[in-house]
């Protein structure tokens, strides 16, 4: 706010928009007969990111969840467990057998790149990666 014999001068502007959050979930609709498990990863309304509570739909029935969709490093063991997963390789999302692969799908939304791993495929199976924009 400005006042009188402010040293520099200054203009204020009324917005009419407000930041309603930071962005680092959102809340999605589980579409019918699905089975949601809380903290694995999900391709839901076009947002992927981990689950922050279980949900199982029915034939008619959705359901709302909160996905955590921050950009950040996870570790997981949700992999096709035959790739080799070596640090900065790009991460893919396959929706079909939920999983993450190193494979890129011929179409881009058969495979969605999703990040990059930071700790290569240990011997459980388990890799980190960086969750990359949501884009």
């Amino acid at each position: 706010m400005s006042y009188k014999g402010q040293p520099v001068p200054t203009t204020t502007h009324k917005t009419q928009r407000a930041k309603v959050s930071d962005g680092k979930s959102v809340r999605v609709t589980v579409p019918e007969n699905t089975t949601v498990a809380a903290q694995s990863f999900y391709l839901i309304d076009g947002f992927f990111g981990v689950a922050m509570q279980s949900a199982v739909t029915g034939a008619g029935e959705t359901e709302e969840i909160i996905l955590n969709i921050e950009q950040a490093e996870y570790e997981t063991d949700q992999i096709s467990t035959s790739q080799a997963f070596a640090v900065g390789t790009p991460v893919y999302f396959n929706d079909s057998t939920k999983k993450l692969t190193e494979t890129a799908g011929a179409d881009p939304d058969a495979n969605r790149l999703v990040g990059r791993v930071t700790a290569s495929k240990d011997a459980n199976n388990v890799i980190w990666f960086i969750l990359g924009p949501q884009v």
